[in-house]
């Protein structure tokens, strides 16, 4: 199963679905609760009262209702903001494994995650607005999240992926649900960074894998060099998803 990060549809993970499934594995990559909808029409419906009123709890009880009426545990696959549900999830019992690229971190502030939380707090103004809905600027999608590619290739996935996002979601970042308790024991988890990710830097993806490592857990982590936050689009993306594989056949 595949978990979709904040600001994009879930339509960013096509390639990768026919990818997994060419492997053998059933896949699905469903979209955030209230987003089920084309690209078009949720623009057109911005500000959207029921996006605008998703937070973490309920996106967390979203895809735990979906879990349970799978046949068996998935394996979860997580992008940015579904890098966290990723983490959340699996300290809830409910995948085989799990893979974090390019994770939005657990709550609590370390000086590791000081320019995740400047980026975030960047936002300050739009994000307690009164408005309930934020869509991401072209100028923040080619500053801090599509880097390093060419101009006409982050105009064309601007507008046929950035959609209206939950204020809400993004303020609970900082609240309990957003905690990891660190010490349990979890499934394998596979962390994977990006040198050119301007929100989630290496090094903090770097320190969330050694929070979650321990003598009674699989933890792994990988850092691919000149790939953005959105690696998921990059046209080299084949060599992370073939890296995911190698070590899904691994730990399965």
């Amino acid at each position: 199963m595949f978990i979709s990060g904040a600001f994009v549809s879930h339509f960013y993970w096509k390639a990768w679905l026919a990818f997994f499934e060419n492997k053998g594995y059933r896949v699905v990559a469903p979209p955030w609760l209230h987003k089920n909808d084309s690209v078009e029409n949720l623009k057109k419906q911005n500000p959207c009262t029921k996006i605008g009123s998703i937070t973490l709890f309920d996106l967390l009880c979203y895809y735990t209702e979906i879990i349970e009426k799978l046949p068996e545990k998935p394996i979860l696959i997580g992008h940015s903001y579904g890098g966290l549900l990723v983490q959340l999830l699996l300290q809830k019992d409910l995948a085989e494994a799990g893979i974090c690229i390019n994770s939005f971190p657990p709550k609590g502030f370390t000086i590791f995650k000081f320019s995740f939380y400047k980026t975030i707090l960047g936002y300050t103004w739009k994000i307690f607005s009164s408005k309930k809905t934020l869509i991401l600027t072209y100028k923040d999608w080619q500053n801090n999240f599509f880097t390093n590619v060419s101009v006409e290739e982050q105009k064309k996935e601007y507008e046929k992926l950035i959609i209206p996002e939950s204020k809400k979601a993004l303020r609970n970042l900082f609240s309990k649900n957003a905690q990891i308790n660190f010490r349990k024991k979890h499934v394998p988890l596979f962390f994977i960074s990006c040198s050119k990710d301007e929100i989630i830097p290496p090094k903090l993806v770097l320190w969330n894998f050694k929070k979650h490592r321990n003598v009674h857990s699989i933890t792994c982590y990988k850092e691919f060099k000149n790939k953005n936050h959105f690696v998921i689009l990059q046209p080299e993306w084949q060599e992370v998803a073939t890296c995911i594989a190698k070590w899904i056949e691994k730990v399965s």
